[in-house]
C-alpha cells in the first residue's frame, strides 16, 4: 500500500458528514463460535440449585456453560443427557459422570442470605481422579448474579487451563445505525459475552476511538458533536464527562498511560499534519513526541509507561515504530514484513504486539512477538481492523466486514479458536477490551 492511499484512509476516518437520524435500537451482541480446538475439554455443568427466587431468574449454570463453550476450548454435556442434577460435591457419583465422557463436573447453588443479598457457591470436580479443584463463594446483590456466574467461569478456566479467565470483564464498542450520510452513533459498554449492553453516549455525530483507563472506570473517546474532532473522558458508572482536548485541527486516537494520569494523542494543529503528543490530564500541558512531514498516529503505551508504539508512514508506507519519552528520543522501526502494518496494541505482559497487516489484497489481524520479531496472522477477513487484547492476553477482539456489515470478532492468540459477535440492528466496530478490575 502506498503512502498516498494511507493518507486518504486516515483522512476518511476523520472527515465525516454530520446529519441527524431517528431513534435506533441498542445493538445487542450474540456470540457464535466459528472455530475451536480439535480436542476440547469435556465438562458437565449441572444446573445450579436455587432457594426460592434467589437467582433472580438467572441460569447460572447456563452462563458458565456458554462462557466455557464460547472459548472454543470446552465441550459441555447436554442437560438432556444428565441422569441426575446434584448441587453438592458429596452427592456426585463420580464414576457415572466419568463413564458419560466427562473429565470435569461443576455443581453449585444460589442461596439467599438476606433480602436482596445472595451467595453463589460451586465445586469443580475432576471426574477422572475424584479430586475437588475449587469451591469458591461469591456474594452480592441479586442483580450481581450474572457477574458471579462469569466469575465462576473465570475460576474454572484458570484451574483447568492455567490461564486467568476474562469472562467477568467488559468490552466497549461503537454502534453505527443507518446509512451514510444519515447515521446514528452509540458508545456501548457490555459484559465480555455481549450481555448487559448499556449506552454510554448517543450522538448524531461520529464517535470513535474508545479507550479504557487502566482502572477500568473511564473511557476516553473522540466525538464530532461540536462539528469538529474533540477528545472527552467519561466515567462509565456515573456518566461524568470532561472535554480534555479541542485543539485546532485533528484531535484523535487517545490512549491512557499505565498510571492513568496522561493521554497519548494524535494532534494535527493548524498545519493539519498528525503527530503524537502526551497530554497531562491534571495540568492540561501537552508534550510533543514526534515531528516531521510524516503521518504519526494510532499511539499505544508500552507496559512500563516509558515509551510508546505508533503507526507512521515515514519510511514510505505505514509501519510501526517505538519512541521513548525522554527528550531527543528517536523513533525505532519495529515492523519490517509487508507493505502495511498499523494500529499497534500491546499485550498486557508487554511481550506481544497486535496490529493490522496487509496480507495480499486483504487487511488482517496479526500478532508479533517483540523478542523474536516472529509474526503470525490470526484473522481471515477482507477488512479486519481495530484489534484489542483481552486483559489476560489470551484473545484479541477486532472488527471485520461480513455481508457488507461491520461485526465484532475474537480470536485466540494461538489462532486455534475464534468467535463472531453479531449485532441484530446495527454495524458494530472499534471494540476495546477493558482491563481487569479485581
Amino acid at each position: 500500500m502506498n503512502t498516498e492511499f494511507f493518507r486518504r484512509r486516515f483522512w476518511c476516518a476523520v472527515l465525516i458528514c454530520l446529519v441527524a437520524l431517528p431513534d435506533a435500537a441498542l445493538a445487542q451482541l450474540k456470540i457464535e463460535i466459528t472455530s475451536g480446538v480439535t480436542d476440547p475439554v469435556p465438562i458437565a455443568v449441572v444446573p445450579f440449585a436455587s432457594s426460592g427466587a434467589a437467582d433472580g431468574g438467572v441460569d447460572v449454570a447456563q452462563i458458565i456453560q456458554s462462557d466455557l463453550e464460547g472459548s472454543g476450548r470446552f465441550k459441555a454435556m447436554a442437560r438432556s443427557a444428565m441422569t441426575s442434577t446434584p448441587s453438592h460435591a458429596q452427592d456426585v457419583q463420580m464414576t457415572a459422570w466419568k463413564a458419560a465422557g466427562n473429565d470435569y463436573v461443576v455443581v453449585g447453588r444460589v442461596t439467599q442470605l438476606a433480602p436482596g443479598q445472595v451467595a453463589v457457591d460451586f465445586e469443580l470436580l475432576n471426574a477422572l481422579t475424584g479430586q475437588q479443584l475449587a469451591n469458591p463463594r461469591f456474594t452480592g446483590t441479586t442483580a450481581a448474579v450474572r457477574d458471579a456466574a462469569h466469575r465462576c467461569s473465570d475460576v474454572i478456566y484458570e484451574k483447568i487451563l492455567g490461564v486467568r479467565g476474562a469472562f467477568a470483564t467488559r468490552i466497549a464498542y461503537v454502534s453505527v445505525d443507518g446509512t451514510p450520510p444519515s447515521q446514528r452513533y452509540q458508545l456501548i459498554v457490555a459484559d465480555a459475552d455481549g450481555a448487559n449492553a448499556r449506552i454510554i453516549l448517543e450522538s448524531r455525530q461520529p464517535v470513535m476511538s474508545p479507550a479504557w483507563s487502566p482502572d477500568g472506570q473511564w473511557l476516553a473517546y473522540v466525538s464530532f458533536e461540536n462539528k469538529r474532532s474533540s477528545i472527552f473522558v467519561q466515567q462509565v458508572s456515573s456518566g461524568e464527562r470532561r472535554l480534555v482536548s479541542a485543539r485546532v485541527g485533528i484531535n484523535g486516537a487517545p490512549a491512557w498511560s499505565p498510571d492513568g494520569k496522561r493521554l497519548l494523542l494524535t494532534l494535527g494543529g493548524s498545519a493539519g499534519n498528525p503527530n503524537l503528543y502526551v497530554l497531562d490530564l491534571a495540568s492540561q500541558q501537552v508534550t510533543r513526541l514526534t515531528d516531521g512531514p510524516a503521518i504519526d498516529t494510532e499511539g499505544a503505551w508500552a507496559s512500563d509507561g516509558q515509551s510508546v508504539y505508533f503507526t507512521s508512514d515515514r519510511s514510505g508506507g505505514p509501519q510501526i515504530y517505538r519512541i521513548g519519552l525522554e527528550p531527543g528520543a528517536r523513533p525505532r522501526r519495529i515492523t519490517f514484513g509487508g507493505a502495511y502494518n498499523a494500529r499497534p496494541r500491546l499485550s498486557p505482559d508487554g511481550t506481544q504486539l497486535v496490529m493490522v497487516t496487509q496480507d495480499g489484497p486483504n487487511y488482517r489481524i496479526a500478532v508479533q512477538d517483540l523478542a523474536s520479531g516472529t509474526v503470525r496472522i490470526l484473522s481471515h477477513g477482507r477488512l479486519d481492523a481495530s484489534p484489542s487484547f483481552a486483559p489476560n492476553g489470551a484473545m484479541v477482539i477486532f472488527s471485520g466486514i461480513e455481508g457488507g456489515h461491520s461485526i465484532l470478532q475474537r480470536v485466540s492468540v494461538d489462532g486455534l479458536t475464534s468467535q463472531r459477535l453479531r449485532a441484530d440492528a446495527a454495524d458494530v466496530r472499534e471494540p476495546v477490551w477493558a482491563p481487569f478490575t479485581r
